[in-house]
């Protein structure tokens, strides 16, 4: 998959190829998650900073361009931040508003099942080269007693269709060791596979369990 940069030569068409997928990405859906994405697109053209990755807009600002109330405001960029399109930078202080960053990575994640509704140049064009039709797809050889259940599981499941070859790599071999006070623990099996997964997929992993049980808000990995 593309990875979107907004230097170089071809800066301006990846920007192009992020705001079709997201298009495509909502006309497939329904109309509360047409006018969500609708919205962000809004302000990605409008407000964004594409070379700092930076959208620092305040809430009143947002209203007047969405035309909407202060608390649809709060409502869509709460829903943005838990889809994990949307994070954090720095938090507003002192009458600043918080500095806000897009996970554009993410975003091309969730829309990639998409792609195709633009056109097979499309998909090949972002890297969509693995996307297949689901019957063609052969999952690595896995017991039925090894597949988790419960949040784990179905947080496994979500990863598996986002990438099936890095689900069986690296998630599928940690271990469910239970949620206490909203923070599930998984056990990994070795120091080194724990290093790697907090390392570079950890947001990745946070995102599909906060999806599959929206009381989980920590992930932490352990060692055997």
């Amino acid at each position: 998959m593309q990875t979107i940069r907004a230097v170089g030569r071809e800066a301006a068409s990846k920007k192009y190829d992020l705001l079709s997928a997201m298009m495509a990405h909502a006309l497939a859906g329904d109309q509360h998650r047409q006018r969500l994405v609708l919205r962000l697109m809004a302000l990605m053209t409008a407000r964004y900073n594409w070379q700092r990755d930076e959208l620092t807009v305040g809430q009143r600002e947002i209203a007047r361009l969405w035309c909407v109330d202060a608390r649809t405001v709060k409502r869509d960029m709460a829903r943005l931040r838990d889809l994990g399109w949307v994070e954090v930078k720095r938090q507003g202080a002192r009458g600043r508003v918080s500095v806000l960053g897009l996970n554009l990575e993410r975003i091309m994640l969730d829309t990639r099942k998409e792609w195709v509704n633009i056109g097979e140049d499309f998909v090949s064009r972002v890297g969509g080269a693995t996307v297949e039709p689901i019957s063609q797809v052969i999952p690595f050889p896995r017991s039925v007693a090894s597949v988790p259940k419960g949040t784990w599981g179905e947080a496994c499941r979500r990863l598996a269709d986002e990438d099936q070859g890095l689900c069986d790599s690296w998630f599928g071999a940690l271990v469910d060791g239970g949620i206490v006070d909203g923070c599930l623990t998984l056990i990994a099996p070795s120091r080194f596979h724990a290093n790697y997964v907090r390392t570079h997929l950890l947001d990745r992993l946070i995102i599909a369990v906060r999806r599959s049980d929206a009381s989980v808000g920590h992930v932490r990995i352990e060692i055997t």
